[in-house]
C-alpha cells in the first residue's frame, strides 16, 4: 500500500499538538504512523477487543474512554490528555466521535478544542483519503492502493486562546473540509 505524506513541514517535532483527523476506516489509525510525532490516541473501549489493533494501542499507552458516559469520557480525555501534552507527546482525536458512512466530514464535537484551550498547545488538522478501501475483504492489505495524507498549517496556541471553542471548532472543521477536497481532486487528478 502506497502512502503518500503532503505537508509534513507543518510539523514541529518538537512540539506536542492536539491533532485532528477524519475517520473513515480503521486504517486511519495505521496510516497516520507516517507522520513525524510521538502521539497519544483517544480512542473508545470497543477499539481494544479488536484482533492485533486493540493489544497494539493498549501497549501504547492510549487514551481509553468510555462513550457509555458522555461527561466521563470528556474528563477522561481532559485529564490524561493534559498529561500526555505537558510530557511533549501529542493527543490524537477524531472529533466527528466516529467513523464516516459517506467519507464527508460532519460536524465536529468540541471536546479536542477545549483540551487544546485548556493544555496551551496547537491543534494540528490533519485530513486523509483513500483509507476506506486500504484493506480487502478479511483484513488482506490492498497493496496496490494509495493513501494520501495532507498535514494542514497548525492552528497556533494563540489563536486558539483567543478563539472561542465553537468558533474554532468551525473553523478548523471548514479548512479540513476544503482540504479534503482539494486532496481528493489531487489525487484523482495523479491516476489520469
Amino acid at each position: 500500500m502506497e502512502r503518500v505524506v503532503i505537508g509534513a513541514e507543518n510539523i514541529d517535532p518538537s512540539k506536542a499538538y492536539v491533532m485532528v483527523l477524519n475517520h473513515n476506516s480503521m486504517a486511519d489509525i495505521i496510516t497516520i504512523y507516517n507522520l513525524p510525532l510521538v502521539f497519544k490516541w483517544v480512542s473508545k473501549k470497543e477499539v481494544y477487543r479488536i484482533p492485533i489493533v486493540g493489544p497494539l494501542l493498549y501497549a501504547h499507552g492510549d487514551i481509553v474512554i468510555n462513550r457509555a458516559s458522555a461527561k466521563e469520557a470528556m474528563q477522561m480525555v481532559h485529564d490524561q490528555g493534559k498529561e500526555w501534552l505537558a510530557k511533549g507527546a501529542s493527543v490524537s482525536i477524531f472529533p466527528e466521535g466516529t467513523r464516516s458512512k459517506d467519507g464527508e466530514i460532519h460536524n465536529f464535537k468540541l471536546g479536542a478544542f477545549s483540551l487544546a484551550k485548556e493544555a496551551g498547545v496547537d491543534i494540528l488538522p490533519v485530513v486523509m483519503t483513500g483509507t476506506t478501501d486500504a484493506f480487502k475483504k478479511g483484513w488482506l492489505v490492498n497493496w496496490r492502493h494509495r493513501v494520501a495524507i495532507r498535514v494542514l498549517e497548525p492552528v497556533s496556541a494563540e489563536a486558539v486562546a483567543a478563539t472561542g471553542t465553537k468558533e474554532l471548532s468551525q473553523q478548523v472543521h471548514d479548512r479540513m473540509v476544503t482540504a479534503l477536497a482539494e486532496l481528493r481532486k489531487d489525487v484523482a487528478a495523479e491516476k489520469k
